[in-house]
């Protein structure tokens, strides 16, 4: 985020969604005394969430300030990152808002330069509080990469020299900051709702035949192909719509009756289980859903996702049939209600005529649905669950709409 101001213009630590408090420099993708113009990205933070490029709001030269914020460290949103200053400003006098690095005798002149700083440094070897251990670059680059504060470790190199192995054995220890913020809302999830899932079987086999008509056509056309998922989520909508007490959540002691259809997508990334949200699903085309889907979930992976897609969802469909799961129970996604949870689709005999006694192979999938019973009844619940099988098993009903 930089803020609109008279001249200079701050660059600051911005938030990264409305539960996010902390950010993490990850990269300078200008340098000190750079001219930029509106709209070029300057440097690239970090969140539990995701990574974002921050883009200069107007014209002029970046100056990186001798007490912004090192690389890797955690600082609180609002912190001051640099500036965009009118040719010839000088630089404020002004430090850093918000806690800073501990500052060296290369940082004693507040009016530095960046390149004065980085030439003094250069000649002093990187220790953790100007008389500890001295740390390698590439242990520097694991730190930031790592999230691990490298000032509080025992170096294993020559002289006690913290190295790249001691950083990554430091957090291969503990769990990545994805991974605890997941943990605590699985646990909030499971403290707070009165979770009940239900499970039916459902007769695939004209989707599969529909789906793969549809990917045909989307690759003649250079279009995207849509996947279970996309199809999931888009009968989903459909179903939601018709039964709207499962696009609800609880705000305290209030419901909420949400109007739009918002579906998160679990999506499996290196750096944890993150749920995408495709917004206003029922008046979008299935093939429009397939190439939104298909943006976010690369963006999810390469840690570039944008912190609006990431929020805001109604409810979620999580996918497990890629890695041959049957059945499993999901957890729901707070403040969500709801969750349908999706197995492979597998060949398998099923009654197909019970007076003729007529049996044949099938495309069965198995569907789970966990449901706050807090917000909604169970009758309710199964009631959605059965038009979502109707709907997998129909696809004719919902596939033009």
């Amino acid at each position: 985020m930089i803020q609109r101001a008279d001249m200079p213009h701050e660059i600051v630590m911005p938030r990264l969604g409305w539960s996010t408090e902390e950010g993490t420099l990850i990269e300078w993708l200008k340098k000190d005394g750079d001219a930029v113009r509106t709209g070029d990205a300057v440097c690239v933070i970090e969140s539990d969430k995701a990574q974002v490029e921050v883009e200069s709001f107007d014209t002029g030269v970046l100056r990186i300030p001798v007490d912004s914020p090192a690389l890797g460290v955690k600082v609180p949103v609002g912190t001051l990152l640099g500036y965009v200053l009118a040719a010839g400003e000088a630089l404020p006098l002004a430090g850093a808002r918000g806690p800073s690095p501990r500052p060296t005798a290369a940082t004693a002149d507040a009016g530095a330069t960046r390149e004065d700083t980085l030439a003094a440094r250069a000649a002093v070897p990187a220790t953790a509080d100007g008389g500890g251990p001295t740390v390698s670059p590439r242990a520097r680059r694991a730190a930031a990469e790592l999230h691990v504060d490298w000032t509080v470790l025992r170096g294993s190199g020559r002289t006690g020299r913290i190295v790249e192995r001691d950083v990554r054995a430091a957090g291969a220890e503990r769990p990545s900051p994805v991974r605890r913020l997941i943990g605590e809302r699985m646990s909030a999830s499971a403290r707070t709702t009165a979770p009940v899932t239900l499970t039916t079987d459902a007769d695939a086999t004209e989707l599969v035949r529909v789906r793969a008509a549809l990917q045909a056509e989307a690759r003649t056309a250079g279009a995207t192909p849509p996947s279970y998922t996309d199809c999931l989520v888009k009968l989903s909508a459909i179903a939601l719509v018709e039964h709207p007490t499962l696009n609800a959540s609880l705000d305290g002691e209030r419901l909420v009756q949400h109007r739009a259809v918002n579906i998160g997508v679990a999506v499996d990334t290196p750096r944890g289980l993150l749920a995408c949200v495709l917004r206003d699903v029922p008046g979008k085309a299935l093939r429009v859903l397939a190439a939104e889907s298909a943006t976010l979930i690369a963006a999810a992976r390469a840690g570039t996702v944008s912190p609006d897609a990431l929020g805001g969802g109604t409810f979620t469909v999580s996918n497990l049939g890629a890695y041959d799961i049957d059945a499993f129970t999901p957890i729901i996604n707070l403040p969500e209600c709801a969750i349908l949870g999706v197995g492979r689709i597998v060949a398998r005999a099923a009654v197909i005529d019970e007076a003729a006694g007529l049996i044949a192979a099938r495309k069965m999938v198995a569907l789970s649905l966990t449901f706050d019973h807090r917000v909604v009844d169970g009758a309710p619940a199964a009631r959605f669950l059965q038009r979502i099988k109707q709907l997998v098993e129909q696809p004719t009903l919902w596939m033009d709409r």
